[in-house]
């Protein structure tokens, strides 16, 4: 068995324990591949590019937090990654340090579960071509640095639902629901609900909520302005600016992305210690 490990370069934490990590898969004579930055940091020799690591290993490995997951998921394809934790949130990384070893031997003994999630598959015009983007967490269109307000306008399987005049849009899975879309207001939805959310960033209508969908619609979004470009974001990075009248189409992806489950955590105990729900705040602190 192969694993390809990808790591934050940018926390000494996870290159510490990625170190420590190829010490522990040597010993045991497994196999092993960095994506290239990683590997340069660490000054290995076993590398490739990141969008080769699917063709050489069988399971991913990412050190780091939520967004090193997020960036090895648009990689894995299909592929189960093992998430550790080392940072800050650990909404998506399910393992912490301490539970890397065990994690990694449940998968070498194949007694390992599999949490498969929901992507979004988002399709931009590009010249006379379509580009198609995919998203675990969401789907944005914002107004970026356009210095008014602009209308965005949503349809549903070809059907108008609002011209939202707003800073953005963000399209959620069930999975991205505690991520911006929740700093925007939206509803915590449990994982592998089969809905999505449309969240409206900073609406300038009283009246406007966040909406849930069932998960086989199709949600068009354009932006209705004079001038400008407006940023169109999959999983925090910018794929496009986009014109005002461009069209891009978001619906559900044919491929999940397959995470290794930690069998000792479940979801309300990460609601309750990732959000404090349920704790008391002394004034002062």
């Amino acid at each position: 068995m192969t694993f390809a490990i990808v790591v934050n370069i940018n926390r000494d934490e996870a290159v510490v324990l990625a170190r420590e990590l190829i010490t522990w898969l040597e010993m045991r004579d497994l196999d092993y591949v960095f994506d290239a930055k990683s590997a340069a940091k660490l000054g290995v020799e076993n590398a490739a590019e990141i969008e080769e690591l699917n063709k050489l290993c069988d399971v991913f490995i990412s050190l780091g937090g939520d967004g090193t997951l997020l960036f090895t998921s648009h990689y894995s394809v299909t592929k189960p990654v093992i998430g550790i934790n080392v940072g800050h949130l650990g909404f998506l990384a399910e393992f912490s340090k301490e539970e890397m070893y065990s994690a990694i031997e449940k998968v070498l003994d194949r007694t390992y579960t599999i949490h498969d999630r929901t992507q979004l598959e988002a399709q931009v015009p590009f010249g006379g071509s379509i580009k198609r983007f995919t998203a675990l967490n969401d789907v944005v269109v914002e107004k970026g640095a356009y210095p008014r307000i602009p209308a965005f306008i949503i349809k549903l399987d070809g059907e108008q639902l609002s011209a939202y005049r707003a800073d953005g849009i963000i399209i959620a899975t069930s999975t991205g629901s505690t991520a911006y879309s929740l700093s925007a207001g939206g509803p915590v939805i449990a994982p592998k609900s089969n809905v999505f959310v449309i969240t409206p960033i900073c609406p300038h209508m009283l009246t406007v909520r966040p909406l849930v969908i069932s998960d086989d619609k199709t949600i068009e979004i354009s932006v209705d302005a004079p001038g400008g470009t407006f940023p169109l974001n999959c999983d925090g990075h910018v794929r496009k600016m986009l014109m005002p009248g461009d069209v891009i189409t978001v619906k559900k992806s044919t491929e999940m992305i397959n995470l290794v489950a930690n069998e000792r955590r479940n979801y309300c105990e990460i609601l309750r210690s990732k959000l404090l729900w349920g704790r008391e705040h002394k004034p002062g602190t």
